[in-house]
C-alpha cells in the first residue's frame, strides 16, 4: 500500500528507508508490486510523478503496491546503487523484469504497458 507522502512523514520514511538500504537490509513484502521512485525534492516535476503514480497505482494496482519515494539530493547512495542518472525515475522491482521510466509518469498507457499492468486486467466483458 502507498504510504502518506506529505512532507513530514516523506523525510522520516526516506531516512529510514535510507538506513535500512544501506545496511543491506531488504524489507520482505508480500505486494505484488515493488516500486521505488527517484525525486529531486519538491520540484514541480518530482510533485507530478509522485502524484501520476499514486493515482495509477489506486487506480489499477487495487493497493497489491509497495511504493517508496527516494529523494536522491538527500540520498545520493541510493541513486548510485540503482544508477540512476535522471529524476524523476521509477523502478519497478516486482513482478520481474527489472524496468525503469524516466520522467512525470504522464503518460498513463506506456505506464501501464511497462508495469505489466494490462495482464492483471480482466475483460470488461467477462
Amino acid at each position: 500500500m502507498a504510504k502518506d507522502i506529505n512532507r513530514a512523514s516523506h523525510k522520516t520514511r526516506i531516512a529510514s528507508a535510507a538506513e535500512n538500504f544501506e545496511k543491506g537490509e531488504r524489507r520482505t513484502s508480500r505486494a505484488e508490486y515493488i516500486l521505488r521512485l527517484y525525486v529531486t525534492g519538491s520540484s514541480p516535476r518530482s510533485l507530478r510523478a509522485i502524484h501520476n503514480l499514486k493515482k495509477l497505482c489506486e487506480e489499477y494496482l487495487s493497493g497489491d503496491y509497495d511504493l517508496e519515494v527516494i529523494d536522491i539530493r538527500e540520498h545520493p547512495a541510493l541513486a548510485r546503487e540503482e544508477q540512476i542518472i535522471a529524476a524523476p525515475t521509477l523502478v519497478k522491482h516486482l513482478p520481474i523484469p527489472l524496468r525503469k521510466f524516466v520522467g512525470d509518469l504522464s503518460n498513463i498507457e506506456k505506464l501501464l504497458v511497462g508495469l505489466d499492468v494490462y495482464k492483471r486486467q480482466k475483460p470488461k466483458d467477462a
